[in-house]
């Protein structure tokens, strides 16, 4: 019975990680277009950015990258310190705090749609990074649902692996054949995280483009139903565990 409902809690987290890329692709577009060009989650293309605007001295823009990095960066600590006084205080549902942080962030763009769009680019980035700390594990798979570099590069990893397992499965190896269906499933996994992040930026352009910010309704109201999900199966529990024994 403890090894189902282990198979079921790593199901639903799977889910709910799929649909937080889904939610990271979406935001991520949104602010793409609607703010010059600038990401809010892809923190490796806003550094580029930066190095460039520092060396041409483009002042303003330097300081608009750094300032989504730096937002971000205090999200996701913000969101690990939920996590933290969580697991000191053995809550069930820790993520709950922070996906209402994540989705009133998100909401508070909106309330501030005619205010000065480097704050509304912060609250963004502030979102992503505190969903980047609320689901880091399913199970032994450490995930990033706000940026898909990492997860492209485990994909590799996993199926490079899965290439020698078959291998020796092909060789009659008998002891391989259980860890190639594992390696093979969480390759369909990785890849999963991939494309609903792929897909929630094609969403996110035709919707932006559409009804323009107000757009990042459905990502906030996404969010919002996970804080549901996450009342009945606690979802942080790795994250809390990983915060514990730290």
């Amino acid at each position: 019975m403890p090894d189902r409902q282990n198979a079921s809690h790593r199901h639903t987290k799977g889910l709910v990680a799929l649909i937080l890329a889904f939610v990271a692709g979406m935001v991520d577009i949104i602010g793409y277009i609607s703010f010059g060009r600038v990401f809010t989650a892809h923190l490796t293309g806003d550094t580029v950015h930066m190095g460039q605007a520092l060396t041409d001295r483009h002042w303003w823009e330097a300081f608009t990258a750094g300032a989504i990095i730096l937002t971000f960066f205090g999200g996701s600590m913000a969101g690990r310190t939920i996590i933290e006084i969580g697991s000191r205080r053995k809550l069930r549902s820790v993520a709950a705090a922070t996906l209402l942080l994540e989705a009133g962030l998100l909401s508070s763009v909106l309330v501030l749609v005619n205010r000065n769009y480097l704050l509304r680019l912060a609250l963004l980035a502030a979102a992503m990074g505190v969903q980047t700390a609320t689901l880091t594990r399913v199970g032994s798979l450490t995930i990033h649902t706000t940026f898909v570099t990492g997860m492209v590069n485990k994909l590799a990893q996993l199926l490079s692996h899965a290439a020698f397992l078959t291998y020796d499965v092909l060789c009659g190896s008998q002891t391989a054949r259980n860890p190639r269906f594992r390696v093979l499933r969480e390759s369909r996994f990785i890849f999963s995280v991939w494309l609903f992040y792929l897909l929630g930026a094609i969403f996110g352009t035709k919707a932006g483009s559409r009804w323009q910010m107000e757009a990042l309704l459905l990502p906030a109201g996404l969010v919002a139903l996970l804080v549901l999900v996450d009342l009945i199966v606690p979802l942080a529990i790795e994250e809390e565990r990983e915060s514990f024994e730290r």
